[in-house]
């Protein structure tokens, strides 16, 4: 799939994630790590949430990464492959162990990712992504700041999927955390002007390339074809070819922001699978980010909305 063919995508157009997933600890419900008593274990990680997102929405959808072989790794593909992802191609490493990752209500998030499995993805793990009947490729920053092996897998990867016509999602995802603010911001902008769609945080563009609104954003990559700018609670816009179309957010009571972004990403996605037009990716992506808002956990709890 080309990058001007996106709303008109094949028969049974499928999604292939790639990156890290850790096993999430979580409170069971919104108090903080040093207060809850009870806690969920779960699946986590940005682009395999995207992936389960929009196989909840009827859409086949693969993810590909290093677990550990071991319990957490096992758990974590297990979990995937009951939310109706393709975990079949993950590669289960005996030599390096599955990253642990904690949500702390209020107060972010607590990674134990060192040398996991997922930061030792290289180009040659590349070599090993299918990418028959998938037309939408979707990746993050993220796997670009874990280890030079996993950026370089990641850039093998973009490499492959514009060689078969797929086309490239991309979402920004800085994580200030894994490196400095200077290589982020190059990076990161390198990264997006290889892909065909851009998903970008209007404050998170701020931090990294000083563009203040989102047309500022669209100013800076003005040749993406498809840009969309979240701006939390107020809305997102998205930029294609010509037009510039604003959606709002929706109002919900939040009890956990961790996720939305995800949620947002495999919403929208889905409708671009599904040819829907501009409007309806950005109700989408805000719909189905709206639910997520209302859990602690990054996908969204079965008893939301009953």
């Amino acid at each position: 799939m080309t990058s001007n063919s996106s709303d008109r995508p094949r028969p049974g157009a499928g999604l292939l994630t790639v990156g890290e997933t850790m096993a999430l600890v979580t409170p069971a419900t919104g108090h903080r790590l040093v207060d809850a008593e009870d806690f969920h274990l779960d699946a986590g990680g940005a682009e395999s949430n995207v992936a389960a997102h929009v196989a909840a929405l009827g859409y086949p959808a693969r993810w590909f990464s290093r677990l550990g072989d071991d319990a957490l790794g096992r758990r974590v593909a297990a979990q995937l492959g009951r939310r109706g992802v393709d975990v079949s191609t993950v590669v289960m490493d005996a030599a390096h162990r599955t990253g642990v990752y904690f949500k702390d209500p209020g107060s972010g998030v607590l990674y134990y990712r060192s040398d996991s499995a997922a930061s030792h993805l290289s180009p040659a793990d590349a070599d090993l992504l299918a990418l028959d009947g998938i037309d939408i490729l979707h990746v993050s920053g993220i796997t670009a700041a874990i280890s030079g092996s996993a950026a370089s897998f990641l850039d093998s990867a973009i490499g492959r999927a514009r060689e078969a016509g797929v086309l490239v999602s991309f979402d920004v995802n800085n994580r200030r955390a894994l490196w400095d603010p200077a290589t982020a911001a190059g990076a990161l902008a390198a990264l997006a002007r290889r892909a065909d769609l851009v998903f970008v945080g209007r404050d998170e563009a701020e931090g990294l390339w000083g563009t203040e609104r989102a047309r500022d954003v669209r100013a800076l990559f003005p040749d993406i074809p498809e840009l969309v700018v979240k701006d939390g609670e107020v809305g997102a816009t998205v930029f294609a070819g010509g037009l510039e179309i604003f959606e709002p957010s929706f109002s919900v009571q939040v009890v956990d922001v961790v996720g939305a972004g995800d949620a947002f990403a495999g919403g929208y996605l889905a409708a671009v699978l599904a040819g829907a037009p501009h409007e309806k990716r950005l109700r989408a992506g805000h719909g189905r980010a709206a639910l997520t808002l209302q859990t602690t956990g990054d996908f969204i709890d079965e008893r939301i909305g009953r």
